[in-house]
């Protein structure tokens, strides 16, 4: 699945790992129920409510989209602690080599899993990865009935204050 990245971005959002909507269509965040697109409008960092085949636009933004683990599953839980971790080890190169302004892994399990931080909760983190600081958001997936649509957003709406306005 290619990242949708550009140097210089303010946040590059980051997913556990593509679904298997994701990998068929190529676009990050494509199952239905899943409330990435919605929340990312919500929250105010994109102007109108964008479709998962226009993720190319993300990047005049100001904004990319990563995962920690490159492999396709139906389900997160189907990913094994190594891949957790080695997606750890490559996204802080990642991280250090594309320099965002902020690095947003959406789903604490999974940054909990990458990075061997268990006490680790929603929102900005006191370490950096790959140099990059890290906010932790809530996971966007339809399955993550933890978190309204509302306080969701309201969550990816103070990363967006953080990360300030996007280019001119």
């Amino acid at each position: 699945m290619p990242d949708v990245v550009a140097d210089g971005l303010r946040v590059l959002f980051c997913g556990i790992n593509p679904g298997l909507m994701t990998a068929a269509t190529g676009h990050h965040f494509a199952r239905p129920g899943n409330r990435f697109w919605p929340v990312l409008h919500r929250s105010g960092f994109t102007p109108r409510r964008l479709d998962p085949s226009e993720q190319h636009r993300l990047p005049a933004l100001g904004l990319g989209i990563t995962n920690v683990v490159a492999r396709a599953t139906a389900r997160a839980d189907e990913l094994t602690a190594e891949e957790y971790r080695e997606g750890g080890r490559l996204l802080a190169e990642k991280a250090a080599r594309l320099r965002p302004g902020w690095l947003a892994v959406a789903g604490v399990t999974a940054y909990r899993a990458a990075f061997g931080e268990r006490g680790a909760s929603v929102g900005p983190q006191q370490r950096t990865v790959g140099g990059v600081r890290v906010w932790v958001l809530p996971n966007p997936s339809g399955l993550n009935a933890h978190w309204s649509l509302d306080a969701m957003a309201a969550a990816y709406a103070e990363l967006r204050t953080a990360a300030g306005p996007p280019p001119c």
